[in-house]
């Protein structure tokens, strides 16, 4: 596993099958709170809801190599189409990710998505000038979210259902409306069953 400092967030990128099923096994974590190693075990689990089975082609398509690449990409084209759960594979996707529900979740290829991040059903992340929004490790996104631009969620931030972010909302701090205004400095918030990371000790490559 190569660790990338992506605008200052440690992201994961496999280089290997066994590294893509490592983030698989990371996802699922978070939904079930056990860590599942056996590959047979983690596919019988991706039948379970759409957000399962879309992470479950969405990280072995993301090593991006080898003969099987184009059967995972057209098994996680299926989702896209069907359930539009929209994330590319040029977006930076940390360990841990959680999709509520598996439905509606749309993404600019060049956002940046930490560890252990919750996105719920109908979360929109774009932009037009090419840089999307970084969202930290631990941080929660509510249903029908828009982050627009490159707007900095910071970790273990809360923004509340509805909200268009217009503006960075600071590490720990809750925020809702329209616009998105903070209305509590410091929420609390944890996520549930957050995954340890691996390779903490390793060292980060820092993207060109």
């Amino acid at each position: 596993m190569e660790y990338q400092d992506c605008r200052g967030v440690r992201i994961a990128v496999p280089q290997s099958y066994g590294d893509a099923l490592r983030l698989i096994a990371s996802d699922f974590f978070r939904v079930t709170g056990r860590m599942e190693r056996n590959p047979f075990r983690l596919w019988l689990r991706h039948f379970r809801s759409s957000a399962m089975g879309f992470l479950f082609y969405y990280r072995l398509s993301s090593y991006r190599r080898g003969p099987a690449y184009p059967y995972f990409r057209l098994r996680m084209e299926k989702y896209v189409r069907k359930y539009a759960l929209q994330i590319p594979l040029s977006a930076r996707v940390g360990e841990g990710l959680y999709l509520g529900h598996g439905v509606s979740v749309i993404v600019n290829g060049s956002a940046v998505i930490g560890n252990n991040v919750n996105l719920s059903h109908f979360v929109t992340i774009g932009s037009l000038k090419g840089s999307a929004a970084v969202i930290e490790d631990g941080a929660y996104i509510g249903p029908s979210t828009s982050l627009v631009e490159d707007v900095r969620i910071g970790s273990n931030a809360m923004v509340g259902a509805g909200a268009v972010v217009v503006r960075d909302v600071p590490a720990g701090a809750v925020a809702a409306g329209v616009p998105a205004r903070i209305i509590k400095e410091n929420g609390g918030y944890k996520p549930v069953n957050p995954v340890p990371l691996c390779g903490c000790n390793k060292q980060v490559v820092h993207e060109q």
